[in-house]
């Protein structure tokens, strides 16, 4: 499903060069969930960013689904990004729409069919628990509830993959800990999920695969107990 191979990335800037990726090797295996863990700063969001096609790595690959990413053609960013759901810390919810209309809009920029969206919409929405506040606008809805719309929107598509950045920063702990089993329900049908996050407590408390990344290098890997990396496990903590 993902592979990153030898992956570095460098930002280049007037007088200075910041190594934010160093010789990534991971790989990720169609419907595993996989929480990508690590402080302010040790490489995440660069994580992020390559794998949704907003930056391209300065050595190395990027594929994901069987595809190599890494030089793709702008054309076709847009067709690769719909193979994915994204779930965002701030929720990025239209304030003006309800629920239903959040996640239509979302299915209706990529022209599906409004039959189509009438039938999908009402389908995610219940999955999440929200099939009674479709009509609610985001002022309407808890910070739990929010994440929820935003969860629902990123299954709109049916996606392989869903991606999570720091799902949980901006709810309280009981509402992280039901959006970590809803992504863990989902997860159970064959979606593979990845959630980047800081919440070491949070992380715990699933027996996921945990990917620990500081200062732009895999230092732990769940998946692999006895790799030497001169470092403790994300699990030792």
């Amino acid at each position: 499903m993902i592979d990153f191979e030898h992956v570095t990335k460098v930002y280049e800037t007037k007088n200075d060069e910041n190594v934010a990726l160093e010789d990534i090797n991971l790989h990720i295996e169609d419907g595993e969930f996989v929480f990508v863990l690590g402080h302010s700063g040790a490489g995440k969001s660069t994580f992020l960013k390559l794998m949704l096609l907003e930056e391209k790595c300065t050595e190395g690959t990027v594929t994901i689904n069987g595809q190599d990413i890494t030089h793709l053609k702008r054309r076709k960013v847009p067709y690769m990004r719909r193979q994915m759901g994204m779930v965002f810390q701030d929720f990025r919810l239209i304030p003006t729409m309800t629920a239903y209309e959040n996640v239509a809009f979302a299915m209706r920029v990529t022209n599906i069919p409004t039959k189509q969206i009438q039938k999908r919409v009402p389908y995610v929405l219940g999955l999440v628990g929200l099939g009674d506040k479709m009509d609610r606008v985001p002022e309407e809805l808890s910070g739990g509830e929010q994440q929820r719309v935003a969860l629902a929107r990123a299954l709109a598509h049916s996606p392989k993959l869903i991606i999570a950045d720091e799902p949980t920063g901006n709810i309280d702990p009981e509402m992280s800990f039901e959006m970590m089993e809803l992504l863990s329900a989902i997860n159970s049908v064959g979606v593979t999920v990845v959630v980047v996050t800081h919440a070491h407590e949070l992380v715990h408390r699933f027996n996921k695969r945990v990917v620990t990344i500081d200062h732009g290098r895999i230092v732990s890997d769940t998946a692999e107990p006895y790799r030497e990396t001169g470092y403790a496990t994300a699990g030792a903590e």
